[in-house]
């Protein structure tokens, strides 16, 4: 095995800090993939994986992807929420990869929520 160079360990840390930065603050966009046992069994895990691939080919800094539990919604699993600073949040159902990728780019790179997915436009408490 070669032997990792400086710069080696520098490109390691600069991918590890895009990383977690996904998850820690300074976001201005939130996505919540809920991923009880319900949502990973009606194909969570590759909604994420799509929305991961999405999100490194977009190179923004600003949205912060997240995981939580069953929402109690399991008939329309896999469910996604959407959290954009200064709007309304938007929960879609019955997402797939290709579903996750149009909802990507057209609500979250430019701002067309997509009703045709949409379950529910939740007011902020």
């Amino acid at each position: 095995m070669a032997k990792l160079t400086i710069e080696d360990l520098k490109r390691i840390k600069e991918s590890a800090k895009k990383a977690t930065a996904l998850r820690e603050g300074g976001a201005t966009v939130k996505i919540t993939v809920h991923m009880g046992t319900c949502g990973i069994a009606a194909g969570g895990r590759e909604v994420m994986d799509s929305l991961l691939e999405e999100l490194a080919a977009a190179d923004r800094q600003d949205i912060r992807v997240v995981t939580s539990g069953c929402m109690g919604m399991c008939s329309s699993e896999p469910n996604v929420t959407v959290e954009m600073q200064g709007q309304d949040p938007v929960i879609y159902q019955h997402m797939d990869r290709n579903k996750m990728r149009q909802v990507f780019k057209r609500h979250i790179l430019l701002g067309e929520v997509q009703t045709d997915f949409a379950l529910a436009r939740m007011k902020p408490e």
